[in-house]
């Protein structure tokens, strides 16, 4: 057998043992959400505007597709998640201070606003999730009556 071939069947081997192992899945509890919601109170709009194009990223449950059962594609989900959870995580909202969360708040409406979130490498996989301008809209004004809300908040009169 050629070293080319040994080379070619030790990768294909391997490629198939590691689909037996896998990183942690993002499955904690979807009902971590409810205080976020229950604080900030959005729209059903909004509400489902969250649900479909951020959660999945930004929260501590994720609905996985059928492929993240492939290896390497679920190490680099796990990876994308991982990060995502770092900037915001929605289910560990009621953790965050107030200036923590008014300035996630702003990074919402910032990133909603400019156009990059959700990512075009998720959106690639997830086209319902592309926001349409009244969902923009919707998630912009809600943030900026958020922020009114955390200015009030700071400055009690």
């Amino acid at each position: 057998m050629s070293r080319t071939k040994k080379i070619l069947y030790t990768i294909l081997a391997l490629v198939i043992v590691a689909q037996f192992f896998g990183p942690k899945k993002n499955q904690g509890d979807q009902t971590k959400v409810n205080a976020f919601f229950e604080e900030t109170n959005p729209s059903e709009t909004v509400k489902l505007v969250l649900k479909e194009s951020c959660f999945d990223c930004h929260s501590n449950y994720t609905k996985y597709p059928v492929y993240n059962n492939i290896t390497p594609v679920n190490y680099y989900l796990a990876h994308h998640i991982d990060e995502a959870k770092e900037h915001l995580n929605f289910s560990e909202w009621d953790s965050y201070s107030d200036k923590r969360k008014k300035r996630k708040m702003e990074e919402i409406g910032e990133s909603v606003e400019e156009g990059w979130m959700p990512l075009n490498s998720y959106l690639w996989l997830h086209p319902h999730a592309k926001l349409t301008s009244d969902q923009v809209v919707a998630v912009t004004d809600w943030v900026k009556f958020m922020q009114v809300k955390y200015n009030m908040d700071e400055n009690p009169q």
